[in-house]
């Protein structure tokens, strides 16, 4: 897969637009660092940090994850809420008539379709759950760092 960036500068002189087309994988092929950051034989790059280091690192990230999916939930919750609130005012004010049947048909309907889906989605569920154990088997260090950062994030 090849990706490419592009910069625009605005010239001084004329009001066009002109383009730098920067190639990802030739950047990473001249530069070494990011070979072994982001190329294929990189491997666990954390492991040549020690457990404390290690530990730290997965517990910051974490409890940024935790701040902001708790900060986010919040936010989507209270639209949620709040949305409910505003069709259960207009309901009962007469604004809105809700046909509950047709809803419990749709209701019904999108079950079914999930239940079809389900199924049909359970070998790609299983391969991702088995990938995600034996990432957290081999960082074990940082995932249990990011675990406690994540439940400390959404805490506080």
């Amino acid at each position: 897969i090849t990706f490419f960036l592009y910069f625009s500068f605005q010239e001084h002189e004329s009001d066009d637009d002109s383009y730098e087309v920067l190639d990802l994988t030739e950047y990473a092929r001249r530069h070494h660092w990011w070979n072994r950051v982001f190329g294929r034989n990189s491997g666990p790059i954390v492991e040549k940090y020690s457990v404390a280091t290690q530990i730290v690192m997965g517990g910051v990230t974490g409890w940024c994850a935790g701040f902001l999916f708790q900060k986010v939930g919040k936010l989507a919750a209270t639209a949620v809420g709040g949305g409910f609130l505003l069709l259960q005012i207009a309901s009962h004010s007469g604004y809105v008539q809700v046909d509950w049947k047709r809803v419990e048909k749709d209701v019904n309907k999108a079950k079914k379709q999930l239940k079809k889906r389900a199924n049909k989605a359970a070998p790609e569920i299983n391969t991702l759950i088995e990938e995600s154990t034996e990432f957290i088997k081999q960082n074990i260090v940082v995932s249990s760092g990011f675990v406690g950062g994540f439940l400390l994030g959404l805490a506080s």
